[in-house]
């Protein structure tokens, strides 16, 4: 991991506004941020265009890596489906503006019996990324963030037969720890379809048991081998963003300044 790589997930922190949280991210050390997008949304408002918001980011120093929102409804009919579709491509066009490359989407799941939920996923996202085709904006599944997709195997499966080079997976070590992946699932296949990271640690607990969400802490001071998870991903040719994503009360209960200064600093041990 290198430190043109390193990137923070605004979840990670709680401040008073954008500009706190910027100026703190990068009085940090940190270049690369990722956003729910309604942040984004909310920030700009009525009178504010994708525009000022790249110039708040550009008077800091820093740049958007992606965002994420909301997931994908392969499986509701077909009226809601078509307002879902409108809405992530939406979101793809607004990173597109600010040079973001990653949407992260989750998925839902069928109401009843399906005799292939896995290929419906695949042909949603490939009709989807259709229509994102001009950008440049990748969208990455996130496994454990759907009700059928809980392992980085099936994410990468959906993403192969999605048939679709915008279309790949988000790897979060939370999510590998409390789902029914397998270090040995990081491998020559799999890899080149993993386009985004989110990198944290977790607390010393078995998976099956931990919350992928409130069992988060600081890289370096929970269970997750991360030198080798790194390892392999990089091993396996692996070149993008590690977006460090926290959700923390201790964190978040932190001035946003100190929090920043936590996190980035957490990384740098796992840097070249």
């Amino acid at each position: 991991m290198r430190i043109d790589q390193l990137a923070i997930n605004s979840v990670s922190t709680r401040q008073s506004s954008m500009e706190e949280a910027l100026a703190a991210y990068a009085a940090a050390g940190f270049r690369n941020v990722e956003f729910p997008i309604p942040q984004i949304t909310d920030w700009m408002g009525e009178s504010r265009s994708p525009a000022d918001f790249q110039a708040l980011l550009d008077s800091f120093g820093l740049r958007c890596i992606g965002g994420f929102e909301c997931g994908i409804a392969a499986f509701a009919p077909p009226d809601e489906q078509v307002a879902n579709f409108a809405i992530l491509a939406d979101r793809a066009r607004l990173l597109q503006k600010l040079g973001g490359t990653a949407l992260v989407v989750g998925t839902d799941g069928p109401s009843g019996p399906e005799d292939d939920p896995l290929g419906v996923l695949a042909e949603a996202f490939s009709r989807l990324a259709a229509t994102i085709a001009d950008t440049a904006v990748t969208l990455c599944i996130e496994f454990n963030w759907s009700p059928i997709v809980k392992s980085l195997r099936t994410a990468v499966e959906i993403a192969r037969r999605s048939g679709a080079p915008n279309v790949g997976v988000l790897f979060d070590t939370a999510h590998y720890h409390c789902t029914p992946s397998k270090f040995d699932q990081i491998n020559a296949a799999s890899v080149p379809l993993i386009k985004h990271v989110h990198i944290n640690d977790m607390r010393d607990k078995p998976g099956e048991l931990s919350n992928c969400n409130a069992d988060r802490v600081l890289p370096g001071q929970g269970c997750l081998d991360l030198k080798a998870i790194l390892a392999a991903l990089e091993g396996f040719g692996y070149d993008g963003f590690y977006s460090i994503e926290l959700f923390n009360d201790d964190l978040w209960a932190t001035p946003v300044e100190e929090a920043s200064r936590l996190l980035y600093d957490s990384l740098l041990p796992f840097c070249d």
